[in-house]
């Protein structure tokens, strides 16, 4: 039976006093019905799309409740990266930021904006036509993942918007509001479920649910930030971006500020000290930014971050509590690293019972012992470090920490370099803690990108004895992986299948997995795009290797002493066997007349279709050099949508300045893919 017109002017009639009233709750703080009220609306609507399937639309209440569990995380590339924020802990440091900021801009008085640094998940959500279509997190800021069903049923974010926009991007915070998550915890509590430990955690692990159901019965909150894409006239300021969002139906943050200068904002951050114990949100600081648009251009960012914001983190909550006994850790590359294991004691919203000393000098500095009394505090209110001992407490009979001189993993020679803090196992393959952290570097995604083979299946698979070293993973069977407690069948496949694409991946990829030391991201390629290959690579002596741009004489001895050891030789010739032998595209393509062979390019602003990640891991595969500023050497800037200071410094130099469309033409000419 099909809808008559007047279920069809009720519907929409009910769609447009919801979408009213959404907004009045949300946005404007100032409802007029009760919730019971606004409840019953919607019931009300979801009864009529049950009866009149044809009546449901995109912006559905019953998209709230959540759908099918899903089968697993699809990723999403953010055109524009969602940077990190650098962090001041003091007046003096923000007023140090201020004086840098205001010799790059050139103005005496930059007029600020203030916002509570919300202590949860930062999401991406894009409108097409008005429509929710996409929301993602934040992952790696190039990289995050698609968990659009699970926004869905955040009833803070609107399905719609209050007017059609062709596309618009928002970012914001997921949190949990504190009565939600002691609510949860009381509820899991009762069925005996784990307590989460924290509300951040808690939305993070609720964000990347399969089941968009359990999600919807959670509750989470969100808060909007930034207007990133805007199909209009960008306004000129922030708080301006944030209005229109606020007209659009998104909500921001009622204790937001704009048209402060310094002084002010040292004013608000007391003032929201008081504040913050009240919140139904944890804060873990204020975010200060520039207000003018025009002056971040000219700020400009880093690599990391943009230098127009700042995080202005509180100082970090202490408790005391008792160092029960010092452990030593053992890492991927030999490294022994002593940890404090403490009597559990709760601090920054979850508990604390472990907290890393670093090394040897860190603890004969501060003269930790075990039994001592010690106050400990959160490092950015994250990682949990003690910060001194009450020697007032001290027990009798206590003795100073020593590192060993053997491996607790493996017994083999513990050593301590010349000019090192750090103590190391001499085991290498042998030691079966490195042999671990190895294995997990290698499947980790900035490595050979492995999904499904996490610590629990890799502590699984060395001690059934099926793997040893990363070569050992691509004669894995069907069979053997099945056979493994918690591994059908399809967990399985699912890793084998992840294991077989791993065998195509670049060779700077491989040389990352690999773990040589002091071999990060950036130095895997600058050696890849120069060398070509494995067998190079091995062969290349410490002079060649110095000459590269970027690779120091560190970097290059230890990549001489890495292909000098047989038991490495071994594992590079297994690999290969197994087909994970990659040639760098540079070899053949730049021979072939790449017009990016042997130049330094900078990539500002927007590219249509591409990350700028991807574009930079384009262009190195094609021979060129990447980057982050524009300088006399730099051979041609590709500005796409929204280039800003690069493009004009770039201008000023005389340097030729490349259009998205040119970019792609360019890269057209050599065949160039972009896979990585």
């Amino acid at each position: 039976m099909r809808a008559d017109a007047k279920a069809r002017a009720r519907a929409e009639a009910l769609r447009t006093e919801i979408a009213r009233h959404r907004k009045r709750y949300y946005v404007d703080n100032d409802p007029e019905i009760a919730d019971g009220e606004y409840d019953a609306l919607e019931q009300e609507l979801l009864k009529l799309e049950s009866a009149y399937p044809e009546l449901a639309t995109s912006d559905s209440p019953s998209l709230r409740v959540g759908g099918e569990p899903a089968e697993g995380i699809d990723q999403f590339s953010h055109t524009i990266p969602m940077l990190s924020l650098d962090n001041a802990y003091s007046g003096d440091e923000l007023r140090e930021w201020e004086k840098r900021l205001i010799k790059r801009l050139g103005d005496s008085s930059p007029s600020y904006f203030v916002e509570p640094k919300v202590d949860g998940l930062s999401i991406a959500v894009h409108y097409r036509d008005g429509v929710l279509a996409i929301g993602a997190t934040r992952g790696d800021g190039e990289t995050g993942e698609d968990v659009t069903a699970n926004v869905r049923t955040i009833r803070s974010i609107p399905l719609r918007l209050t007017r059609n926009i062709d596309h618009l991007e928002a970012r914001g915070e997921v949190f949990f509001p504190r009565s939600a998550f002691e609510e949860l915890n009381r509820r899991r509590g009762r069925t005996g479920e784990a307590l989460f430990a924290n509300p951040r955690n808690a939305a993070a692990g609720t964000l990347r649910l399969l089941d968009s159901k359990i999600t919807a019965a959670r509750r989470l909150d969100c808060v909007f930030y930034q207007m990133a894409q805007y199909d209009g006239v960008m306004p000129e300021t922030h708080s301006a971006g944030l209005e229109i969002l606020r007209e659009l139906g998104l909500s921001t943050n009622p204790l937001n500020r704009s048209g402060l200068d310094l002084s002010e904002v040292l004013e608000y951050l007391d003032e929201l000290a008081e504040k913050k114990a009240g919140l139904d949100y944890e804060i873990d600081g204020v975010v200060v930014k520039v207000d003018d648009l025009s002056h971040r251009e000219h700020a400009g960012s880093t690599s990391k971050f943009p230098r127009w914001a700042v995080a202005y983190k509180y100082p970090a909550e202490q408790a005391t509590t008792t160092v029960l006994r010092i452990s030593v850790q053992v890492g991927r590359t030999g490294v022994l690293t002593p940890v404090a294991e403490l009597a559990p004691v709760s601090l920054a919203g979850s508990t604390v019972s472990r907290a890393t000393l670093h090394n040897q000098d860190e603890i004969d500095r501060k003269d930790i012992r075990a039994g001592d009394t010690v106050w400990v505090e959160k490092a950015g209110e994250i990682i949990p470090q003690v910060i001194k001992v009450n020697r007032d407490c001290r027990p009798k009979g206590t003795r100073k920490f020593t590192m060993p001189d053997r491996c607790p993993a493996c017994g083999s020679p513990v050593v301590r370099e010349e000019e090192e803090v750090a103590h190391r196992c001499t085991g290498q393959l042998i030691c079966p803690a490195q042999r671990k952290q190895a294995l997990l570097h290698y499947v980790s995604r900035k490595g050979m990108d492995v999904q499904g083979l996490g610590e629990a299946l890799v502590d699984q698979l060395i001690e059934s004895g099926m793997v040893r070293d990363v070569a050992d993973l691509y004669s894995l069977s069907q069979e053997q992986l099945s056979g493994l407690p918690r591994m059908g069948e399809t967990s399985a496949g699912n890793v084998l299948d992840q294991l077989e694409v791993s065998r195509s991946l670049s060779l700077h990829r491989l040389l990352f997995a690999l773990g040589v030391r002091h071999v990060g991201e950036r130095a895997a390629k600058v050696l890849a795009s120069a060398i070509g290959s494995m067998t190079a690579l091995a062969e290349a002596e410490v002079g060649t290797l110095e000459e590269l741009d970027e690779i120091g004489p560190k970097t290059a001895a230890e990549v001489v002493l890495f292909f000098s050891r047989e038991e490495n030789r071994d594992l590079i010739a297994r690999l290969a066997a197994a087909g994970v032998d990659p040639v760098e595209q540079v070899a053949a393509t730049a021979a072939s007349g790449s017009p990016f062979a042997g130049k330094t390019v900078v990539i500002t602003g927007s590219l249509p279709g591409r990350t700028r990640h991807e574009a930079r891991d384009l262009v190195e595969s094609l021979g060129g050099r990447v980057s982050g500023s524009v300088s006399g050497k730099t051979d041609f800037v590709v500005a796409g949508e929204a280039a800003g200071s690069k493009r004009v410094k770039a201008e000023q130099l005389g340097i030729t300045i490349i259009s998205a469309e040119e970019f792609e033409a360019m890269i057209a000419t050599t065949g160039g893919s972009g896979n990585t």
